[in-house]
């Protein structure tokens, strides 16, 4: 297994993706995208690629793909961009197993995720206006809308580093 790339307190850390992985990964995200059914979204409505073997290997490739890990067992993943400078980051996606939804991991998951940037002050992503869910959650995390497009809401959150 490689090496550790963030552990947090929660038991949960995040490495660089396994190629032996992808197939797993790819499952949960067909699982986890499915449930936006259940918030606003209508069936089939998910992002693109989601369901892409060879996409996520091709992230997986590239070093933007990471799955998420509590001890031994793979509960989820991310695709994160960081710019060259690594002062910030756009999180191209994030996904938990939907058997592990409501267990509070995605709020771990984008812990991790900001702990592996500790350099970044600037965190950006987006999510569709009509998915509940995602924009309740982002907001809880302290994510602000910035601007609504396409019928997409696009986040940021700012980070202060050595006060």
């Amino acid at each position: 297994m490689k090496e550790k790339v963030t552990a947090l307190k929660s038991g949960m850390y995040i490495v660089k993706a396994e190629e032996d992985q992808i197939e797993k990964i790819v499952d949960m995200s067909v699982r986890a995208f499915e449930t936006d059914v259940n918030v606003g979204g209508t069936k089939g409505d998910c992002p693109p690629e989601f369901d892409s073997i060879e996409w996520h290997k091709q992230m997986a490739r590239e070093g933007h793909l990471y799955q998420a890990m509590i001890e031994k067992d793979l509960v989820g993943a991310a695709i994160v961009f960081p710019d060259e400078t690594q002062r910030s980051l756009y999180i191209g996606r994030i996904f938990i197993d939907s058997v592990y939804h409501r267990k509070g991991y995605g709020i771990r998951l984008m812990e991790c995720i900001e702990s592996n940037f500790p350099c970044a002050t600037e965190f950006n992503l987006d999510t569709p206006c009509w998915n509940e869910r995602t924009n309740a959650f982002y907001q809880r995390l302290g994510y602000r809308i910035i601007k609504i497009e396409d019928g997409f809401n696009f986040y940021q959150k700012i980070r202060v580093i050595g006060i």
